[in-house]
């Protein structure tokens, strides 16, 4: 089965971590985004770019809005994801509990089982 691993950290705290920090955190990332490669786990991850670059759509009684900035502010905001196919949970946790968190990095990592859907191509 398939799981997103969707990280979320503080942008404050991100903001106002050192180069040191910061380095440490990517080779972090890397390194548990190659482990998954060697094991044949790893669909894909991204980080993304601060909600500051954001932009919400939302379609109401038959009209589009669209508004800058996430959706609800939040303490922790949505910073990336990792795509895992594993056994099972127990296996995925094991990979969200690999993804940094110290120096200033995510602050949770929420694991969701990915429901495949399937286009219809005629």
């Amino acid at each position: 089965m398939r799981y997103m691993l969707l990280v979320y950290a503080n942008e404050r705290t991100l903001e106002t971590r050192s180069v040191e920090e910061e380095a440490r955190s990517v080779e972090g990332g890397r390194a548990v985004m190659e482990d998954a490669a060697r094991r044949g786990v790893f669909g894909g991850a991204d980080a993304l770019q601060p909600t500051s670059t954001a932009t919400t759509v939302r379609v109401q009684w038959g009209k589009t809005f669209v508004t800058d900035g996430p959706f609800a502010e939040t303490k922790e905001q949505l910073a990336g994801y990792m795509i895992v196919e594993c056994k099972d949970l127990d296996e995925a946790l094991e990979w969200a509990a690999r993804i940094p968190v110290a120096y200033g990095g995510c602050e949770l990592v929420d694991v969701r089982p990915i429901r495949e859907i399937q286009p219809r191509i005629a």
